[in-house]
């Protein structure tokens, strides 16, 4: 920031700026604990000479609230990727199963939006494709807030719903099974190669579900990386040019995400590492009959309550992933 020209390209120093605020809040953060872990420590030294029943009680509920902060400050740690403070780009598409397949992904769009609400984090649907009868054959949700693809990044795979079907009406209890993939909103400044030639773009009107969801317009995008096979599509907005912009920064935030996967796949490959790497992998069950329960086939976390994580409440799972990673050994899935 001190060079002469830093202040003369915005562009550039955007990016810069950000950076600067997101370190001198965490260096903020740890000298702030560090100050009060250090009072408490005074204090529990003068009480260990003279007692003071106020004193402790005080004492030990700055200590339980320091501790808590400290938490939060090792969460935030596991959130050290390079494009963690990103925001996400979070796509869910229904498995096998048409409408009861469809109706779940609904239900896991709903839960995300929920999710976001809850953070204070904005949520924009993209794109929104509504099934035949019921729920949605595909959607595209941006959401913006400091660490949102670093939380959502825990999402990412298959999620599996059992249930007793409200589309059968002999009641049996159906399997549907949902994928969530998720990249990170690259930044204008993340150098990523897509030739024009490359590209396959068609228009087409906008569908919604009576409007809850986006603008009826006629300038969606749907573009096609003929390279890779990749195809994404945005109609949030009313503009074909923001829609094409919008478009653009997801399929460059998916061929960043490959690249990347293709690194891991290399390097786990000199490593002799076998774990295949893949978006995809069943990832978490929630069982609605004949009991209930949702649970986390990577860290074995069970929460009883469905009705409360179908709301939103996924902190639970998404830290317990994050701070302790996938459990070893085989898990059991809910049946």
């Amino acid at each position: 920031m001190a060079a002469p020209d830093f202040w003369g390209d915005p562009n550039a120093s955007k990016p810069i700026l950000k950076r600067r605020a997101q370190l001198a809040r965490a260096i903020d953060g740890f000298d702030g604990l560090k100050k009060r872990l250090d009072n408490v420590e005074e204090i529990a030294a003068l009480l260990a000479e003279e007692e003071d029943a106020g004193l402790e009680r005080e004492t030990m509920a700055e200590l339980g609230a320091v501790s808590a902060e400290i938490e939060k400050a090792e969460l935030a740690a596991m959130l050290s990727g390079e494009h963690d403070t990103a925001n996400a780009i979070l796509e869910i598409h229904p498995g096998a199963g048409g409408t009861e397949s469809q109706d779940w992904a609904e239900m896991l769009l709903r839960m995300y939006l929920r999710w976001a609400e809850r953070r204070g984090f904005k949520a924009q649907v993209l794109d929104y494709l509504p099934g035949e009868e019921a729920g949605l054959k595909s959607a595209t949700v941006l959401v913006s807030g400091e660490y949102a693809y670093g939380y959502l990044k825990a999402e990412a795979g298959v999620h599996r719903l059992v249930r007793i079907s409200p589309f059968d009406a002999n009641k049996r209890r159906h399997t549907s099974f949902s994928s969530v993939a998720v990249t990170p909103d690259i930044e204008e400044d993340i150098e990523i190669d897509i030739r024009p030639e490359d590209l396959k773009v068609d228009t087409y009107r906008s569908s919604g579900a009576g409007g809850q969801h986006v603008n009826v317009t006629d300038s969606a995008i749907r573009i096609t990386h003929l390279p890779s096979g990749i195809v994404v599509a945005c109609q949030s907005e009313r503009s074909q040019h923001k829609n094409r912009a919008s478009a653009m920064k997801i399929l460059k935030g998916k061929l960043y995400a490959l690249e990347e996967q293709k690194h891991q796949a290399k390097l786990q490959g000199i490593t002799g590492e076998k774990k295949e790497i893949k978006w995809g992998s069943q990832i978490r069950s929630y069982v609605l009959q004949p009991y209930q329960m949702v649970k986390d086939l990577r860290t074995r976390i069970e929460v009883g309550d469905v009705n409360r994580v179908l709301d939103g409440d996924l902190d639970g799972f998404i830290e317990g992933y994050l701070l302790k990673g996938p459990s070893t050994g085989p898990v059991e899935d809910l049946e």
